[in-house]
This record gives C-alpha cells, sequence and structure tokens, in this order.
C-alpha cells in the first residue's frame, strides 16, 4: 500500500493537465478594438476554453488595421518559440480593403508554410468578404479559407464572426466590431474547435 501512494505521489505532476500555450494572430478583431480591457477575444476565449477543461493561456498578437500582409511581415517577433497552436484571424481588412483575394491567398498561405517549417500547429479562423463587393469578389475571396485548409492540412474555423456579423446587440456601434458580448460568443463558438486543434497535435 505504501509503495502504491508513493508511486501515484510520483506520477501526479506527470498526470496534471499542461497548460496549453496559443497566440492569436489577428487584427482588431483580436485586439479588441473598441472593448474595456479584459474583454478582448483572448482573454474571453482563454476563459471558454477553461469551461470546456482546457487550461491554456491565449496570448493576443493582434494588431488594429492590419492585414494579411502585415501579419505575414511581423509573424517571426509576433509568433516567438514554439506555442502549441497559432489561430491566424487576419483576412478581414483585405476584404474590405478590396485587397486581390489571389494576394490575400499567397499571404495567408505563406504565414501557415512559415509556421509550418517552425513546427508550430496552426488553425484558420475564416473571414467572408463584404457583401458590397460584389459577387465575384466575394466568390474568389470566401474560397480562400477552406482552400488552405485543405491543401495546407489545418483546422478551420469557416467565419470568425458567425453569430455575431450583422447582430446589432452584438456588434459596437460601428457595426463592424463586436462589442463585450459578441466578443464573449465568439469565444464560446471557437472553444471547442480550438480545443479540437490541439487535440491533433
Amino acid at each position: 500500500m505504501l509503495l502504491l501512494l508513493v508511486t501515484l505521489l510520483a506520477a501526479g505532476p506527470i498526470m496534471a493537465a499542461e497548460t496549453k500555450r496559443i497566440v492569436m494572430l489577428g487584427d482588431s478583431l483580436t485586439a479588441g478594438y473598441g472593448l474595456a480591457a479584459g474583454d478582448e477575444l483572448p482573454v474571453r476565449l482563454e476563459e471558454a476554453l477553461a469551461a470546456e477543461g482546457v487550461e491554456a493561456t491565449v496570448e493576443n498578437a493582434g494588431v488594429s488595421g492590419d492585414t494579411t500582409a502585415g501579419g505575414l511581415s511581423r509573424l517571426d517577433w509576433a509568433v516567438q518559440g514554439q506555442p502549441d497552436l497559432v489561430i491566424v484571424a487576419l483576412g478581414a481588412n483585405d476584404g474590405l480593403r478590396g485587397i486581390d483575394p489571389a494576394d490575400t491567398r499567397r499571404n495567408l498561405a505563406a504565414i501557415l508554410e512559415r509556421l509550418k517549417q517552425r513546427d508550430v500547429p496552426a488553425m484558420l479562423a475564416g473571414m467572408l468578404a463584404p457583401p458590397n463587393m460584389g459577387a465575384d469578389y466575394g466568390k474568389a475571396f470566401n474560397a480562400i479559407y477552406p482552400d488552405l485548409s485543405e491543401s495546407e492540412g489545418v483546422p478551420l474555423y469557416p467565419f470568425l464572426l458567425d453569430g455575431v456579423a450583422a447582430e446589432p446587440a452584438l456588434n459596437q456601434d460601428d457595426g463592424m466590431h463586436p462589442n463585450a458580448e459578441g466578443a464573449k460568443l465568439i469565444a464560446e463558438r471557437l472553444a471547442g474547435p480550438v480545443a479540437a486543434a490541439l487535440d491533433q497535435e
């Protein structure tokens, strides 16, 4: 009995859940534009993951106004070391600015390839083109994320703003940035897929 107790105590630290390190690479939606401290999406995601039984720290690598080109240019210093997962949540500003979808695709692919070279797992958080950009632009832009998910072999959360976009009660006055309740809902919806992506490591 004593030997069993000693064995269990020795195994305790090994059996303890490891805290996962996640980096969220994004724009103002990640940075928390217009939100009070503590309401930013990465903070809310950390809380939502805890509710799912996943111990994780979610680092905020969001820069307001950033495009996929900007994310690519700052990738190496924004994502340092070997995180357990990088959530690539870029592209909203590309769509708003009407950037050529081919450029957006190329930038995202380069981000994913560079992370792969560093042996850092990645997940794509997709975006949809604004309706006012027209059907052709929307078709080309909206195909980027599922196509890259398949070709690069990374998990996809199809639309970061799912359930929040175009819902006045969940957005700030500008109609584009989630308010505190919107950020909380995004985090709750995102937590399950993020947990699943961590399990695929």
